[in-house]
């Protein structure tokens, strides 16, 4: 099965990747799994001072930060994993990979924001569920 992992390095991500490892039955060494991550993007206005490179560069270590320790993680429990990531909004930059991608599964953490602090706060889990049609498994 084919299993995308959007991560973010937070506590959540940390949680979520305890739980797959805790529950082989379901999820364990037997899956393809991509960790991937969104990098915000710099604001166009401090953007336009800086090369291209020094962009590139910058999002590049942005997501090696975050991609990392998901990866160390997963080669200790045995997972066979492959990291990507993207500049962009999470929510969007992760459908648009799913919809590239074609995942089975998409396995990610949530904050578990009540629904009137989705509203106030936005959520990432919200905007995957509504544009991802793959099936989407939340860990709070």
């Amino acid at each position: 099965m084919k299993i995308l992992l959007p991560v973010d390095g937070s506590d959540y991500t940390k949680r979520m990747l305890a739980c797959i490892a805790a529950r082989d039955e379901l999820l364990g060494p037997g899956h393809d799994y991509t960790a991937f991550t969104a990098v915000a993007p710099v604001p166009p206005h401090a953007a336009r001072f800086l090369d291209r490179h020094t962009l590139d560069t910058y999002y590049r270590d942005q997501a090696e930060e975050v991609l990392r320790t998901v990866k160390r993680f997963a080669e200790q429990h045995g997972w066979t994993i492959r990291v990507a990531h993207a500049v962009g909004q999470a929510a969007e930059a992760i459908a648009a990979f799913a919809e590239a991608e074609k995942p089975d599964l998409i396995v990610m953490g949530t904050h578990g924001h009540t629904a009137l602090g989705n509203v106030l706060l936005g959520s990432v889990a919200t905007g995957i569920l509504a544009r991802c049609k793959a099936p989407v498994l939340l860990i709070r």
